[in-house]
């Protein structure tokens, strides 16, 4: 790449300028020099490459272009090294045009820096700017033509570039239309039912013996990496490897595992621990042989046979977890039959078996699996757990759809649902392994009794995390299961596809999953935000910390899941311009008629704001009760006769109600008494005070004597007053325990407790 020439500025003078200028051009032509080498080998790398893109992609035409219609494992193999190959290609697609560009724009700026220079003057030069403005010409025109010898070598790459991306995109669009054949050939089309072809099984095996010694014959005068020889001698290759995996982890718990971690529940368990110690080392040595060998064939069955032993793997696993050494085996005879099966299908995908040798061999296979797993699920249902047991049943009816399939003449298509339960199935035992394990590890750190501060990554994992993958795993279980025909793109292209396209609604699988795994995320959010609330306003005043949480939780659920439901909107693609003419035309009327109910939010946020809590207790209207919750609407209150009366949050305010516990819970209580005309009453206030303040009652504020004042003087008493503060939730009772010591002080100072009485005059008439 050529530096861009330094900008000259306005210097003081044009001589200044033109030393400025040769000292530029000059660096920038040192530059050029000594990157000649290096875009020279630059451009031999990239021509090398496209050159060698080119003969890929002429490769994969002829393996695709001489595939045989009813060859589908090996169709499917064709076009997916064509699709992936194009797919590739235009991932790291070079910047031919663009650098191009810049150059000629370079191009055009020296054009003109040589054009000003040729122009300028010399008469009015000093010595020193002529030679100057010489040697600065000089290099603007060297510099010019190199740029312009390398902008002609960028053309003939570009030439080439273009005719590659030419050839990989008519590749790419014929092995689309041939996936559309598969699909249609999978799908809908299907081929003779199962009975068919028993009434015609002689001829039919006839055929199927001609197509297989055609397919897998030998040519001995032209080496092959897809030979039969090499296919079968892997399947020896497994099984050695296999053998090999299986005794060393053997002598390995034989010989070095400690005394003291051979337990007993350890020791029955051990089968099972062998078995999925012996999968993950024989993963690790397919993962080896793969890494290290040139031929496609071993490429390609060596990742189909690493995915079959994570299947393998996280079911050992998961058993190994969630059961004891009793239940182990009972479980996997549970799920023998589908790795049975699982085998069979990795087998044919990776000798490319053909159409007629399938259709011929898989349907009976079907039977006999799905009567394996019936027999295996009488036996063994009552000693493994009911998630097991759910999953054999699925299991069950999977293998019966798959043989009404097979035996309708759909077999490709019992292959694709057969595969994908499999699939599903390895993604469901995985997220519960791991959901097992977390369960294990929140109950050894004691995560249910320890604050938020300490558990919120533990709850995301499992509570965000966790979910998020329960709904990535439906797709990766059919996207996986399409990868057994290389169908990929193409089912990728349906989760992508908006199967509801409307201009303000769009609807595709991966956006319903976006929105479903975004709901997950919201909600951990908003229940973490909550519980650091709580926490922060138990720290500091735990008596109006119910109240403030109940405000705060209001307003954290408006502020998060309305976010959510923004984003959820715009990911579905629903305009927001309907939402706010229908905002618009109804805003005046919804305020309005919201008039009262917006009021009461109001009144109900200040009220949340700490006025009131709950379990106050407060007087209003008349009524005396207990609050027993606040809403933004309205305030329930269970009164003293105990039935519950709703108050609207308006009504608290406009009718001032009282707070009976906001002074520490004390209420001055006044209790009227009278005594006899004559009664001595500063020694009657004395021995009541006395009395009263002697009882030292549990409902008396401590702090507050009672005090006795002088009322007035009544029709038949001297009427006196007994204020005391008292425990409102316990007022009644502590009032009556204060009118009895009152009655009994006066009974026993033997000081008169007078009562209403009247004088009745009786005139004899009849004596006048």
């Amino acid at each position: 790449m050529a530096l861009d020439v330094n900008a000259v500025l306005k210097e003081k003078d044009l001589e200044q300028t033109l030393q400025i200028l040769r000292s530029e051009l000059t660096a920038a032509h040192r530059e050029l020099s000594m990157q000649s080498d290096y875009q020279k080998k630059q451009g031999e790398r990239m021509l090398k490459g496209l050159i060698s893109t080119l003969q890929e992609s002429n490769q994969n035409a002829l393996m695709l272009y001489s595939q045989r219609q009813d060859y589908v494992f090996d169709l499917t193999y064709a076009c997916h090294e064509a699709t992936e190959q194009y797919r590739s290609f235009i991932k790291t697609q070079l910047p031919f045009v663009t650098y191009r560009q810049k150059t000629e724009g370079d191009i055009a700026r020296y054009d003109s820096l040589i054009s000003s220079l040729k122009m300028m003057p010399m008469m009015a030069l000093s010595e020193r700017a002529k030679t100057d403005r010489n040697v600065c010409l000089t290099l603007a025109v060297n510099i010019r033509n190199t740029l312009q010898h390398r902008c002609d070598g960028m053309s003939d790459y570009i030439n080439i570039y273009e005719f590659t991306a030419k050839r990989l995109k008519e590749v790419n669009d014929f092995a689309n239309k041939r996936y559309d054949d598969i699909q249609t050939s999978i799908f809908r089309n299907g081929g003779d039912d199962y009975f068919t072809i028993l009434r015609q099984l002689g001829s039919q095996i006839s055929q199927t013996s001609q197509t297989v010694s055609q397919k897998y014959k030998s040519n001995k005068r032209i080496p092959s990496q897809w030979d039969s020889r090499f296919i079968f001698g892997l399947f020896i290759i497994i099984f050695f490897y296999g053998v090999v995996a299986s005794v060393l982890n053997i002598l390995a718990f034989r010989f070095l595992m400690p005394k003291r971690l051979r337990t007993d529940q350890f020791m029955r368990k051990r089968p099972c621990i062998i078995m999925a110690t012996s999968t993950m080392t024989f993963a690790l040595i397919l993962g080896i042989i793969k890494a290290t060998s040139s031929q496609n064939f071993i490429i390609m069955a060596s990742d189909l046979l690493v995915e079959y032993a994570w299947l393998l793997g996280a079911i050992l696993v998961s058993l190994l977890l969630r059961l004891n050494g009793d239940h182990i085996k009972s479980a996997f005879k549970i799920y023998s039959p589908l790795i049975v099966m699982g085998f069979i299908v990795i087998s044919f995908r990776i000798i490319l078996i053909p159409n007629e040798l399938v259709n011929l061999i898989f349907p009976p296979v079907l039977v006999a699996c799905t009567f394996w797993q019936w027999r295996v699920i009488k036996r063994h249902h009552k000693n493994i757990p009911s998630s097991d047991i759910t999953y054999s049943y699925i299991t069950q009816a999977i293998f019966i759809t798959s043989v009404i399939c097979s035996w309708a003449g759909y077999t490709l298509m019992s292959v694709q649902i057969l595969i994908w339960w499999i699939m599903q199935l390895t993604c469901i035992l995985t997220i519960a392994c791991i959901r097992r394990w977390l369960k294990l590890y929140g109950v050894k750190k004691h995560y249910d009794q320890r604050p938020i501060t300490s558990t919120w990554a533990y709850l995301f994992v499992s509570h965000v995390f966790m979910p998020v993958m329960g709904v990535a795993s439906v797709m990766i279980s059919i996207y996986w299961a399409a990868s057994v025909f290389n169908l990929n793109g193409l089912c990728w292209n349906i989760f992508s596809t908006n199967f509801v396209d409307l201009s303000n609604l769009k609807l595709s699988v991966i956006r319903l999953s976006i929105v479903t795994g975004m709901w997950f995320f919201f909600s951990y959010v908003c229940n973490t935000i909550m519980a650091f609330l709580r926490l922060y306003f138990e720290r500091q005043d735990p008596d109006t910390a119910s109240s403030r949480t109940m405000m705060g939780k209001n307003v954290i659920q408006v502020v998060v899941w309305g976010a959510w439901g923004l984003i959820s909107l715009s990911i579905l693609g629903i305009s927001f311009t309907w939402l706010m003419v229908v905002t618009g035309g109804l805003s005046t009327g919804i305020g309005f008629a919201s008039k009262d109910i917006l009021e009461n939010i109001y009144y109900g946020v200040s009220l949340m704001m700490g006025r009131i809590k709950v379990g106050d207790l407060i007087e209003c209207d008349g009524i005396r009760g207990k609050v027993a919750s606040i809403s933004y609407t309205s305030t329930l209150i269970e009164s003293s006769d105990g039935s519950v009366i709703a108050f609207q949050n308006s009504q608290l305010f406009t009718k001032n109600y009282k707070n009976l516990t906001r002074n520490h819970g004390y209420a001055l209580s006044v209790i009227i008494f009278g005594v006899g005309y004559g009664s001595n009453i500063k020694e009657v206030c004395s021995l009541v005070e006395a009395a009263v303040n002697g009882m030292r009652h549990e409902g008396i504020d401590p702090a507050k004597p009672a005090k006795a004042v002088f009322v007035e003087f009544g029709d038949n008493s001297v009427n006196l007053k007994l204020l005391c503060w008292v425990d409102v939730l316990k007022q009644v009772y502590v009032e009556s325990d204060i009118k009895e010591c009152i009655y009994s002080t006066l009974n026993s100072n033997n000081i008169e407790i007078p009562f209403p009485q009247r004088d009745i005059y009786i005139k004899n008439w009849a004596e006048k």
